[in-house]
């Protein structure tokens, strides 16, 4: 089946010219069908060149970002199945054929390589936290079904990639992908691999604390965007129980004397339920906007044929 499929493989990279042509080579003997591409996001140690030596084809995106090279490598290439992996040289391109495989026999739209690995440098503590805390939040939002949400390794059906809302700019764009999938109910799933160490004079780009906020962010900008009656019954249920506590002396006083002797208390409190009420409101009124936007996001998704669909009749 993966022999009838045009494969692209899609590396985004900044300056990765000591690891970027290990990914290539061993993405080229685990998928030699395939087309591999590069796409340089200013690197200034010579990405490109070596990339190009060893031979990817080589695009550029002056945009700074995983997000807006994630973006352009979306529009610009035309593929039946996309793999996207990080240029670290840190996943096992040996266990691409199978996440394929998994995604073609299962008639899936994504699959998550999800990061097995048992070298401490490799995946550090406050990574595998930070990710935990990360998938557990984005899943009690918009539905449990990852385990690794932030990993770079994923198998995307041309369904998927053509019909993504591109938004995010930087490392967010993973969650933004999850949440996608997510969203539209698509057929999902996970395949273990074997994440390892970078290679020696080998950087990472990412920022723990600085990404990990961002990331944080996206996922509230998403809930406000995808689920915006949850996002703003909470702010409303916040400002309620917040008047409520300033109400409880306010009443115990008004009971025992009839007088209300905090003014700007008062005024507060009802400031506070009104907000309540418009916020809720709010979230009616965009629960409905959504509900368009969602919709029309899954005409787009069907809009394309999925890779397996001229096996159907088979």
């Amino acid at each position: 089946m993966i022999t009838m499929t045009r494969i692209a493989v899609l590396i985004p990279c900044f300056n990765e010219a000591v690891a970027v042509p290990t990914v290539i080579r061993d993405f080229a003997a685990a998928l030699p069908q395939s087309r591999i591409y590069v796409y340089d996001n200013n690197s200034t140690d010579g990405t490109a060149e070596v990339a190009k030596a060893a031979g990817a084809i080589v695009r550029k995106q002056d945009l700074q970002g995983k997000g807006h090279v994630v973006r352009r490598m979306f529009a610009d290439v035309e593929a039946d199945v996309y793999v996207m992996i990080d240029g670290d040289a840190t996943y096992e391109a040996a266990a691409a054929p199978a996440m394929i495989e998994k995604l073609l026999a299962e008639k899936l739209d994504m699959v998550v390589g999800t990061r097995s690995s048992t070298e401490l440098e490799a995946y550090r503590q406050g990574h595998r936290f930070g990710n935990w805390l990360l998938t557990d939040l984005t899943g009690r939002i918009f539905g449990r079904t990852f385990s690794d949400m932030l990993s770079g390794y994923r198998v995307l059906s041309r369904r998927f990639v053509k019909s993504y809302p591109a938004h995010a700019g930087g490392f967010e764009v993973e969650t933004e992908l999850t949440v996608h999938a997510l969203e539209l109910h698509m057929p999902v799933a996970e395949h273990s691999t074997r994440y390892i160490s970078r290679m020696n004079d080998s950087h990472s780009k990412l920022n723990t604390w600085g990404d990990g906020w961002r990331i944080l962010m996206a996922i509230l900008k998403l809930t406000k965007n995808g689920k915006p009656l949850l996002f703003f019954s909470s702010a409303a249920a916040i400002c309620f129980i917040v008047a409520i506590l300033l109400a409880l002396p306010l009443l115990a006083t008004y009971l025992h004397t009839g007088l209300v002797p905090r003014f700007p208390t008062a005024i507060l409190c009802s400031a506070l339920t009104v907000l309540a009420g418009i916020f809720v409101v709010c979230g009616l009124v965009l629960d409905t906007v959504t509900l368009g936007r969602r919709e029309q996001k899954h005409l787009t998704y069907l809009s394309y044929q999925s890779p397996y669909a001229e096996g159907e009749n088979d």
